[in-house]
């Protein structure tokens, strides 16, 4: 089914100015972030290799895999986090440095950053309400953006960070939502779908801001946008089944849904879904060739990757462990953890939940 949605344009103001594209630090070496082969790399540790103080999670990674963002109630990962609840950090595998992000606002859910690794978001409260903020890595600047509705969350990343998919949310208590798709270049927000109920909603952009897939929790249904032709596909798991979103690839080729204990990855140029059954797909690597999911048999890895062209699998972690999107970087290299567990890396005694990374080749 191809329905047209009428494309809504708002104005929303800013609480600060960010610089522009042009000003962002570039990366300057193009590629991976490391050669120094597999292995595991604890993440969430300061600039000089201290571990944390607190729990660190929710951790997202660069197409490159050069830089990290994640979240952390530790307040010795940087000399100016004096606060006990929980931040945002960027951790640069290149340099070493373990920057904060998030001085002043706690997230509610982990960050997302952008592909090229300029931009982080995340969403947290703000007095009755929540709104999504946005900081540029190199510079520190931070932006919060102004959605139509009451509150803002379930921020997604274009590959350059202009542009901001993310669910608004209005009334008290909620009511209804809206998915839309924040430009903050040219300070307007389209509207992708209008939803009359607060049941879960969550949008998943591609690199260049062309495709929004999003999820009706109510009509348990999965859906794609194409903003270039206004048009709407869906649901893409056909009548007879109840999806619940994962993620869209970053180069918009694949789509990863949940139905029943199975996942699904669609091909969305061909139409054809390929089955992975029985396992709980998490992210697809920004190709959209390699799949991280979970097996339900706990007694097995907790997280493994699937190369979904010759469907041979890479243990990531046998110990308990957990990820979310975004957590593969390009080609599979690299994937992102988050684990309790002590024996990952040596000298892990802090006690608490730690981010790694994966480094496969």
């Amino acid at each position: 089914m191809r329905a047209a949605l009428s494309a809504t344009v708002v104005v929303c103001a800013v609480t600060t100015v960010l610089p522009g594209a042009a000003s962002a630090e570039p990366m300057t070496v193009p590629g991976v972030a490391s050669d120094s082969g597999a292995g595991v790399e604890r993440i969430s540790v300061a600039t000089d290799g201290t571990q944390g103080d607190g729990d660190s999670a929710g951790a997202t990674i660069t197409t490159d895999g050069r830089r990290i963002a994640f979240s952390s109630s530790a307040k010795n990962l940087t000399p100016a986090n004096p606060a006990a609840s929980e931040r945002v950090f960027v951790r640069d595998r290149r340099t070493s440095q373990t920057t904060l992000m998030s001085s002043n606002t706690s997230p509610i859910q982990g960050p997302v950053i952008s592909g090229d690794g300029q931009y982080v978001a995340w969403w947290g409260q703000l007095f009755r309400d929540t709104k999504v903020f946005l900081s540029q890595v190199s510079s520190g600047s931070t932006i919060g953006i102004n959605c139509s509705g009451l509150s803002c969350s379930q921020p997604s990343l274009s590959a350059d960070g202009r542009y901001i998919a993310h669910v608004a949310t209005f009334s008290r208590p909620p009511s209804r939502q809206r998915i839309e798709v924040r430009d903050w270049h040219a300070d307007t927000t389209e509207t992708v779908a209008e939803l009359d109920h607060p049941v879960s909603a969550r949008p998943s952009i591609s690199g260049d801001g062309r495709f929004v897939a999003y999820q009706d929790g109510q009509a348990e249904d999965v859906f794609v946008w194409d903003r270039t032709d206004d048009t709407s596909a869906g649901p893409i798991e056909g009548p007879s089944k109840a999806a619940t979103l994962v993620q869209l690839s970053k180069d918009g080729s694949k789509i990863v849904y949940l139905s029943g204990s199975d996942t699904h990855v669609q091909d969305e140029r061909s139409g054809t879904d390929q089955l992975l059954p029985n396992v709980r797909g998490v992210a697809i690597d920004p190709t959209g060739r390699y799949l991280l999911y979970a097996p339900h048999d706990t007694s097995g890895p907790s997280l493994t990757l699937r190369d979904l062209e010759t469907g041979t699998d890479e243990i990531v972690v046998n110990q308990f462990a957990s990820a979310g999107t975004d957590a593969v970087s390009a080609g599979g290299r690299d994937v992102v953890f988050q684990s309790p567990a002590d024996d990952i890396v040596p000298g892990d005694t802090n006690g608490k939940s730690d981010v790694f990374v994966r480094h496969f080749y």
